[in-house]
């Protein structure tokens, strides 16, 4: 007696082919789901990769020339030839001086010597008395002038002439002001037995005759 081969019924293989197909369908959803941040994953590290080859590197020279390194013929950064010059200055002002003192000159005697306020002033009432055409104003000499010309010692006797006439072409205030000026010397040298007290006094009064 042959076995007979027992078929399940059409609409129960139906139902399994559709549950397979069901579950592939959800498998291959899961994988492309999983796929692209699989793919984002690997290729991190090749991004990376080609962001640091594509850097683009400082040339040397650039760094040392904002950095005030950049070297010169010699191999000098700018800070190591400022300091060398400074160095190399030194060093010759130093040679100059054992020169001189060796030579026996002081440094002193060699340089100019600069005109004391009093020759400054002389030479300018020098100018306004014999070379008008060349003489300018000035107002630092002027103050100097009537600050100063009722004193003997710092204007003689023969420049005092001068201020004398070139105090008759003062006006307005400055008139006004240099007569007060006499007044406060005379009222200072009425107690005063020194000489050069009388001197200033003496001066003092001619300025107001001149001037009142």
């Amino acid at each position: 007696m042959t076995k007979s081969k027992i078929t399940k019924p059409e609409s129960e293989s139906v139902e399994i082919k559709r549950k397979t197909k069901q579950k592939t369908k959800k498998r291959v959803a899961e994988e492309m789901e999983q796929k692209p941040f699989e793919k984002k994953e690997q290729g991190e590290p090749e991004r990376k990769k080609k962001n640091k080859k594509n850097k683009v590197e400082e040339p040397e020279e650039v760094l040392r020339e904002v950095q005030g390194e950049e070297e010169d013929e010699e191999g000098l950064t700018l800070e190591e030839r400022r300091i060398l010059e400074r160095k190399i200055k030194k060093e010759r002002k130093k040679e100059e001086k054992q020169q001189m003192k060796e030579a026996g000159v002081s440094a002193q005697e060699t340089e100019p010597v600069k005109p004391s306020g009093s020759e400054m002033a002389q030479d300018y009432l020098t100018c306004w008395s014999k070379n008008r055409k060349d003489w300018r104003f000035q107002k630092t000499r002027q103050t100097w002038l009537l600050q100063h010309m009722f004193d003997s010692d710092k204007l003689p006797d023969e420049f005092f002439a001068v201020m004398l006439e070139y105090l008759d072409g003062l006006k307005g205030g400055a008139r006004e002001t240099t007569v007060k000026k006499a007044e406060s010397v005379i009222r200072g040298c009425e107690d005063s037995e020194d000489s050069a007290a009388a001197v200033k006094a003496g001066r003092a009064r001619e300025v107001i005759q001149l001037l009142s």
